[in-house]
């Protein structure tokens, strides 16, 4: 079992920054592949952005491509999520997600854990 704890929301005005973080509780988190996802008041759960175990594949939503960039520290048994020139639309609740069985994917129920979210809320 991995517990995972995001952290880092928080207001912020349109064209702003924020670095979101996920905290895992064992190290077999540096062997899962793991996705960040958001959910808007009123919308479904999408998928933001994703990383293989080892960093070296990534994998966005075209809605964030080239704005966010995902990360982890598997000696801190962390990844990131580094959002830049945030839009209104950017507004959700943000999950950080970890498989442990296969590679980064977009869809939600490939994935075994889930931590409880963080808000992020930008203002226009």
């Amino acid at each position: 079992q991995v517990q995972l704890v995001e952290s880092g929301g928080t207001l912020v005005h349109a064209g702003g920054s924020l670095r979101l973080s996920c905290a895992a509780s064992r190290r077999t988190f540096s062997n899962y592949a793991m996705g960040w996802f958001r959910q808007a008041p009123g919308k479904e759960r999408e998928f933001v952005a994703g990383i293989s175990w080892s960093g070296g594949t990534t994998y966005y939503a075209d809605s964030v491509k080239g704005r966010f960039t995902i990360s982890r520290d598997n000696a801190k048994n962390t990844g990131y999520l580094q959002m830049n020139s945030l839009k209104a639309e950017d507004t959700a609740v943000y999950y950080c997600a970890a498989r442990s069985n296969g590679g980064v994917d977009a869809l939600s129920h490939y994935y075994d854990y889930w931590g409880q979210g963080t808000q992020v809320t930008v203002s226009s």
